[in-house]
């Protein structure tokens, strides 16, 4: 297939059935009571399939599959045949990437113009841990104990893992919670987001076909205070991964306290963008309206707290303002979309009582500051891309996530200056430094609290290089070989070899 523009996706069987079902111990089912839910098009606000609304009971059939698996067949399966079955996998997304693209183009908005993106790195996920299936290992580790004592460490798998993702990117961070699952010979219940279920859902069709075992991965679809919670509470699953905001990352930890579950967590932040005066202006401009505009701002480090250099301040937002308005914003199955809506009604009214809020406070809007109003949007769920200037480092929309296109323009005078206002944050996860001093470069990123620091850049991810946030963004990594202990046991095994 060379385009996915060439093909209506929303004529393909997948979404012609009556409900998508759960899919527990190798079976596709209905929820124990029946009972489903719509997802939405944000772009129109239509209807595009109705889910399963998996309850507690949905999940303990699933996390009983999970337990099954791993205490059965599954811990028998050697590293090379899953590898076998995760490279397997790898082909059938790549072939099927199209299809799986604008699944999420159509329930979360996201642009089709992401494409070329998504085909590069979603098989790439899946590759790169496969490779690191057959090179886990422990260590023999000479010890000082009297006598011949050998000692040794073994690692082995965690045990069921229940994930939960959220819905601005849903393929994706299916994948970044599968692949490392399968790598490390763990079982999965993934719960992914109601409003963004339907790719999670044709993507374990492809892993069925690529050949999964019976229960090793199980998916309960429905909403957070329902299946979520139970899963993050219940007493079988050894590990939960999260991905979605600080506020439902503390019910998650408190969740997990039963039976002091491991966690991972990647949560929310409020990520500094940082221009000084001797930065490329050209590339800056561009890079720090899509740090915070990409995905309608719906990702997790977008750099919506935008740095200026005094000396360039109102020049440089002025470029921002001017580059952010000639953005084209419209459905995400335009080829030609820039900014695509915001998810679901519901983010949308959060992000709009931001811009009150902003306002209110004092703010001074230099663009946007509504919903779209044109009749081509009026239908789906969209708002103006947003940038106020004149703000306080107190104001709520320079200190909270709004997780939408907004970003906050502010100036600073030097480096110290700004480290300091870039660290008064309760969160951690990226950042920005654009700038042409080398030895600049190098201090901001060692002084900038953040997981990640990008300098001339913002937002480059690779499956090797791991992502994860400082303070209150969560803990735990997520990309690179380290992702893989989150997922696994170190045992210590001790010889005596003098009887």
């Amino acid at each position: 297939m060379n385009s996915a523009t060439q093909i209506d996706f929303r004529r393909t069987p997948f979404l012609s059935r009556p409900a998508q079902k759960l899919f527990i111990g190798g079976r596709w089912v209905e929820a124990e009571d029946g009972a489903t839910l719509p997802t939405m098009n944000p772009s129109d606000g239509s209807e595009l399939a109705q889910i399963a609304r998996g309850t507690s009971a949905d999940v303990d059939r699933a996390v009983a599959a999970a337990r099954a698996a791993f205490d059965g067949p599954w811990r028998r399966v050697k590293p090379g045949e899953r590898q076998a079955l995760m490279l397997r996998l790898a082909d059938l997304v790549e072939q099927h990437i199209d299809e799986l693209a604008w699944l999420d183009t159509l329930e979360m908005g996201a642009p089709i113009a992401r494409l070329p993106a998504m085909r590069r790195r979603s098989p790439s996920v899946i590759r790169y841990y496969a490779g690191l299936t057959t090179a886990l290992h422990g260590d023999v580790i000479d010890n000082s104990v009297p006598g011949e004592v050998l000692s040794y460490t073994a690692r082995e798998p965690i045990g069921v893992v229940g994930a939960i993702i959220p819905w601005n990117a849903p393929l994706g961070a299916a994948l970044i919670k599968l692949a490392p699952c399968l790598a490390t010979g763990c079982t999965l219940v993934l719960k992914p987001a109601e409003e963004a279920s339907l790719s999670t859902l044709r993507l374990i069709e492809l892993l069925e076909e690529a050949g999964l075992p019976e229960g090793v991965v199980n998916v309960v679809t429905g909403t957070g205070p329902e299946a979520g919670a139970a899963l993050a509470a219940h007493m079988d699953v050894d590990k939960v991964a999260f991905t979605g905001s600080s506020e439902t990352g503390r019910r998650v930890v408190e969740a997990s306290m039963g039976n002091l579950k491991r966690l991972s967590l990647e949560l929310g932040g409020k990520s500094p963008d940082i221009v000084f005066a001797d930065a490329d202006l050209d590339r800056a401009v561009a890079g720090a309206s899509m740090a915070v505009f990409g995905n309608t701002g719906q990702v997790c480090s977008a750099g919506t707290r935008l740095f200026v250099q005094e000396d360039i301040f109102e020049d440089f937002v002025e470029r921002v303002v001017d580059f952010s308005r000639a953005l084209r914003v419209g459905p995400g199955h335009d080829p030609q979309t820039q900014i695509g809506p915001i998810a679901s009604e519901r983010q949308m009214k959060r992000v709009l009582d931001y811009l009150d809020v902003g306002t209110a406070e004092g703010a001074e809007l230099r663009l946007g500051g509504g919903r779209m109003a044109s009749p081509a949007h009026e239908a789906g769920y969209f708002v103006e891309p947003t940038v106020f200037g004149g703000v306080r480092d107190d104001m709520r929309i320079v200190r909270e996530e709004i997780f939408g296109p907004v970003v906050a323009a502010i100036p600073f005078k030097d480096e110290e200056e700004v480290v300091r206002r870039a660290n008064a944050t309760v969160f951690g996860l990226g950042a920005g430094v654009w700038t042409e001093n080398l030895g600049r470069a190098h201090r901001m990123a060692r002084a900038i609290r953040a997981g990640s620091v990008w300098i001339n850049a913002y937002q480059l991810m690779d499956p090797a290089v791991p992502m994860g946030g400082f303070r209150q963004s969560g803990y735990g990594r997520e990309s690179g070989a380290e992702h893989l202990d989150e997922f696994l046991e170190t045992k210590s095994v001790w010889i005596d070899m003098t009887s």
